[in-house]
């Protein structure tokens, strides 16, 4: 079966529903079969990167959050893929001819897949990467930086309440005169946020950044630290009292929620740590909103959120009690107010 369907073209829907089904599975063996096929047909290792390990792993999540896999699946999956992408590496040597940049996810961004993509596509593209990995605390990257010299430094965020970390980090770098390119989807749309927080540029995909730092690096006045006019809101007060009581917030929003939404009553244990789980991401993006200053952080996980859980049997009264228990310990806090209004409208 593995054969033939090595045969068809990289865009035929057959063969990206074929290896979905090998990842999901846990078949390394056939998966980095079929990838290496592709690459002895003579498909580019860019192309087999960007169009069968990326798409899949979007396609990963889509089944994660239609509740079709489980976390451990999608794991699983995510694993062969890097096992898939290590034997294209091992098989695609290309003598670094650009520079050497450093390439990393910001601190708590455990996403790293992404980003690994995106140095086997530097690679390819002539440069030395030094890829930090996943979660890479700011002044380890700092030292680094400092031993190493590098041209450039690649920050990977996928999750937006990651960001008060990535703009440490970009300050950071930008100070020891290291220029920054963000990507990720926590840099918002259009890498807004990365503007926001500092960053000399953004590239939407691993193919836009490659590009970018081939033809357009480095970009001018690298050495200043950024001036943000949006500095007046960065880690404001709203946002420092959130994250201070963030454990009481939670704690107090579990021991009302019986009485705030009387099904409760009835969870089990497993049932209460997922909500308490909850209740942690909502004060989570509610202060990555508040950070930056932009409303649409929250209620546009607030409206992932609900429809993860539409799936999964939770009705949406179970959400809009959550929203309210954490409304009521920040009576004092107009902005975070208004969001949570604006969530709760929705």
């Amino acid at each position: 079966m593995t054969a033939p369907t090595q045969r068809l073209p990289l865009h035929d829907p057959r063969l990206a529903e074929h290896y979905v089904n090998l990842i999901g599975d846990g078949d390394e063996h056939e998966a980095v079969e079929l990838a290496l096929g592709l690459l002895d047909d003579g498909t580019p290792p860019q192309r087999i990167i960007v169009d069968l390990i990326a798409l899949s792993q979007g396609r990963v999540g889509e089944l994660w959050a239609a509740n079709e896999w489980s976390i451990a699946r999608e794991h699983a999956a995510t694993a062969v893929n890097e096992r898939v992408l290590a034997a294209l590496a091992a098989r695609t040597a290309v003598r670094p001819f650009r520079g050497r940049i450093t390439l990393a996810c910001v601190d708590g961004e455990w996403h790293g897949l992404p980003a690994r993509m995106l140095a086997e596509l530097l690679r390819l593209d002539g440069w030395r990467v030094d890829f930090l990995g996943a979660s890479v605390p700011g002044r380890h990257l700092i030292t680094h930086l400092h031993q190493t010299g590098p041209d450039a430094v690649a920050l990977s965020c996928m999750i937006p309440i990651r960001l008060p970390r990535a703009h440490a980090a970009i300050t950071a770098c930008r100070a020891a005169g290291v220029p920054v390119i963000a990507g990720g989807r926590g840099f918002g749309p259009g890498g807004r946020y990365a503007e926001r927080l500092g960053a000399d540029a953004w590239a939407a995909t691993g193919e836009e950044a490659v590009t970018r730092l081939a033809e357009d690096w480095p970009p001018p006045y690298v050495s200043d630290v950024p001036f943000l006019e949006s500095d007046s809101f960065l880690g404001d007060e709203e946002y420092t009292h959130l994250v201070r009581s963030r454990p009481q917030l939670i704690a107090t929003a579990m021991s009302r929620l019986p009485a705030a939404y009387p099904v409760a009553h009835h969870y089990d244990h497993s049932q209460l740590e997922a909500t308490a789980e909850d209740l942690g991401h909502i004060a989570d993006f509610l202060a990555a909103a508040l950070y930056v200053g932009e409303e649409q952080i929250f209620t546009d996980f607030i409206e992932w959120t609900e429809s993860v859980l539409a799936v999964r049997g939770v009705p949406p009264a179970a959400l809009r009690a959550g929203l309210r228990l954490v409304r009521d310990q920040l009576i004092d806090f107009p902005a975070a107010i208004a969001m949570l209004d604006t969530a709760l409208a929705r």
